[in-house]
């Protein structure tokens, strides 16, 4: 083929028309996996919006109301979610049925509040978590951690986003509140932004473009005004936070895809007040990497950094090296994760009670060693 050949074959190439459902994520890799349901007559779509056992689907034609019926699993975590790629009945159908979803790349779970422990997912098919945390309110950095714990589980890159920044003017006191929550955050972006002053929201539209982003984060914490911002028009409801305590009411009550004009697209989600781990283990490992980067170096493998000897967390935390905040944080978010995990799993549940046994009984020998053997012989 000569030079002229190869410049005409280009050139078409180039020129095809870009496939409909691209700007929602649709890429050459999910058509290789839809490609045994396009044999079968069904088309692909897009999941922007899930209600009552129905969902509007984006497709090729255009979005239309799809029933959800052939896919409700008995696991929570697998029924359809916003952010799933389908395969759906071609038009003409009445009502059109979802017939099945493509395996997902990523998804981001969390513990429900129900004593059964169920996971529920929030988002699939998610390239980066948005964690929105207003600056209106003292920063709670036990919950950011928790939030970045289920964004590294999901599969999708954290980024956390100080909301309200317009209301920090002091530039050295927000310095120190950004250095704050990095200091929780290692290896994540932390980013603050003024949405109502357009301060910060290039660069974070820049961040989100080409990809999926899910926007999460507490009532009041700015999502939506955050969510125009980034949209360019105001799509989403805003309302103000309350003055009493800076907490908002639900101004989103359904989680809706949407596509940024940058390019990617954006899930919003209405704002969580409950953040339950959901076997999140490798999440709480990443949160916690300088721990485990000190873990390694102990004397012993199943070192509980408590009091064991040559355990080189705690002599972190001796030098200073290591603060206690941080120490808790990554014990009791373990502590919770095992105990979710318990939950669904036999032999965890019968570690946990005999390592409950030994502290136990080590317990009651330093009672007893306190007493001293006159105490232990007027016992009997």
């Amino acid at each position: 083929m000569n030079s002229s050949s190869v410049s005409s074959s280009a050139s078409s190439s180039s020129s095809l028309p870009a496939h409909p459902l691209s700007p929602y994520g649709w890429d050459a890799d999910w058509e290789a996996v839809f490609a045994p349901y396009a044999e079968q007559g069904l088309v692909p779509g897009r999941v922007v919006r899930v209600d009552r056992g129905q969902c509007d689907v984006v497709t090729p034609a255009g979005t239309v109301r799809a029933d959800t019926e052939f896919v409700v699993p008995r696991d929570p975590a697998k029924v359809v979610c916003t952010g799933d790629w389908t395969a759906l009945d071609p038009e003409g159908g009445d009502p059109r049925y979802v017939r099945a979803l493509l395996p997902r790349r990523t998804a981001f779970l969390r513990n429900t509040s129900s004593k059964r422990s169920e996971g529920q997912i929030l988002a699939a098919n998610v390239d980066h978590a948005l964690i929105a945390v207003s600056l209106a309110v003292e920063l709670d950095l036990g919950r950011i951690e928790r939030f970045l714990a289920l964004a590294w589980e999901s599969g999708a890159q954290p980024v956390v986003v100080l909301t309200k920044a317009d209301l920090v003017p002091d530039p050295a006191t927000l310095g120190h509140l950004v250095a704050d929550v990095e200091s929780a955050s290692p290896g994540v972006q932390v980013l603050p932004v003024s949405a109502t002053e357009g301060e910060g929201t290039e660069v974070l539209a820049a961040v989100v473009a080409g990809g999926t982003s899910v926007l999460l984060g507490q009532s009041g914490a700015g999502k939506s005004t955050l969510a125009n911002a980034l949209l360019g028009a105001d799509v989403m409801t805003v309302q103000a936070a309350r003055d009493v305590d800076g907490k908002g009411r639900h101004t989103t009550t359904t989680r809706n895809l949407l596509a940024l004009p940058g390019g990617g697209v954006l899930i919003d989600t209405p704002g969580l007040r409950g953040v339950g781990l959901w076997d999140a283990e490798s999440g709480v490992g990443q949160v916690f990497a300088e721990i485990e980067e000190l873990a390694a170096d102990c004397r012993f493998l199943d070192c509980a950094h408590e009091s064991e000897p040559g355990c080189a967390v705690l002599a972190a935390l001796d030098e200073g090296a290591l603060s206690e905040r941080r120490l808790q944080s990554y014990r009791k978010l373990l502590r919770e994760n095992r105990r979710i995990v318990a939950k669904t799993d036999a032999r965890l549940r019968g570690e946990i009670r005999r390592e409950w046994r030994v502290k136990q009984a080590q317990g009651r020998a330093a009672m007893e060693a306190k007493r001293g053997p006159s105490s232990a012989r007027h016992r009997y």
